[in-house]
């Protein structure tokens, strides 16, 4: 089941008011999500975000096609309160107003996965010690 990581920058200094952005976020209607054909394409496991200065990082963990991910997103009332929410504190204002410009930079955002391990791919040799 992999992860996602989405990053953004925000101005520094409002660390308080970020957080409460997302302390307070309305979560998906559902975790469930389907592709462009409508049939099921995956599932949301989890999300966590992370503060650092004038970064922000949102942490994803799902299962299926992680574009469906981000056309779900873009269909959820929470993120796009959250995105209004967030649009003074942005360092870089960005245009998530229809699902196409949620999505575009949904993919944008995205960051490049070097690795991701889990105890699922642990080596068997260790476990037996």
């Amino acid at each position: 089941m992999p992860y996602a990581a989405i990053t953004y920058r925000v101005k520094p200094g409002f660390e308080e008011e970020i957080t409460k952005i997302f302390t307070d976020f309305r979560r998906v209607d559902t975790p469930d999500f389907t592709g462009a054909d409508g049939e099921q394409a995956g599932r949301l496991l989890g999300t966590a975000v992370f503060l650092k200065d004038d970064v922000v990082v949102r942490v994803i963990h799902y299962e299926g096609d992680f574009a469906a991910v981000g056309r779900h997103m873009a269909a959820q009332q929470g993120v796009h309160s959250a995105e209004a929410a967030l649009l003074p504190y942005l360092a870089e204002p960005r245009d998530t107003r229809s699902p196409q410009a949620f999505a575009e930079y949904f993919r944008e955002a995205t960051m490049h996965t070097l690795v991701q391990l889990t105890v699922d791919t642990h080596p068997t040799e260790a476990r037996a010690s």
